[in-house]
């Protein structure tokens, strides 16, 4: 398991349904926010260049929700080893007490942009990405 990347998220009016809390589209698109931009501030620029992650798979726990104004704390981190084309990823929300509001895994597949096929995800890629590696931003 790799150290936490960690993002805050504020809900705004925009994110908000017709019973007053964050919609549950804006978690998943808060998921591939965090996951992105833990991508972007871990990998170096040739493999951001070289790459593009795809989703394949979520899997996710609603707990709790927020309301406009509140804000929640997002964790994400890789938790294995990739497994050829793919990695699973974690997400985890927490609202101002510290409770897991929600939680996902979601699964990651890398395209190598220039023949837009899925590669097998190249030991150098994977690395910064594994045990101890991970940031904070």
């Amino acid at each position: 398991m790799t150290e936490p990347f960690t993002r805050t998220f504020t809900a705004g009016p925009a994110h908000i349904d017709q019973l007053g809390h964050v919609n549950n589209a804006v978690w998943v698109q808060w998921m591939e926010e965090i996951s992105v931009a833990h991508w972007e501030a871990v990998a170096p620029a040739e493999h951001q260049a070289a790459y593009v992650w795809v989703v394949t798979r979520h899997e996710i726990d609603y707990r709790g929700n927020i309301r406009a104004g509140e804000s929640v704390t997002a964790h994400t981190w890789i938790p294995d080893a990739p497994k050829a084309a793919t990695f699973d990823r974690c997400v985890e929300f927490r609202n101002a007490d510290g409770k897991a509001i929600v939680r996902a895994r979601t699964t990651w597949a890398i395209i190598d942009q220039a023949s837009g096929r899925l590669v097998r995800i190249p030991p150098e890629v994977a690395a910064p990405f594994q045990r101890g590696a991970g940031q904070a931003g």
